[in-house]
């Protein structure tokens, strides 16, 4: 049995529509669960990360974790301090 021409294209259409939403629903659900984390928790997560990280780099088994000031005011005057000083 052949399908004509415009049976093909609509399948076509159709397949792009319900690959579009499920995409979306996917999107949609990673971002629902991104946002039930605070971010203090994603902070510490990545600090773990990083840490973990570095002691595979350096073959320790100590985790070096240390403390982050959470106060993002320093790294914006750096910031400001450099833009500056190029001109």
């Amino acid at each position: 049995m052949a399908l004509r021409t415009s049976t093909v294209w609509k399948l076509l259409g159709l397949a792009g529509v319900v690959g579009v939403a499920a995409t979306g629903a996917i999107t949609l659900r990673n971002e629902r669960r991104r946002r039930d984390y605070s971010p203090e928790e994603i902070r510490s997560v990545l600090h773990e990360r990083y840490a973990r990280a570095v002691a595979a780099r350096d073959g320790t088994d100590e985790v070096p974790l240390t403390e982050v000031p959470m106060n993002a005011t320093p790294r914006i005057r750096r910031l400001l301090r450099r833009i500056r000083s190029r001109r």
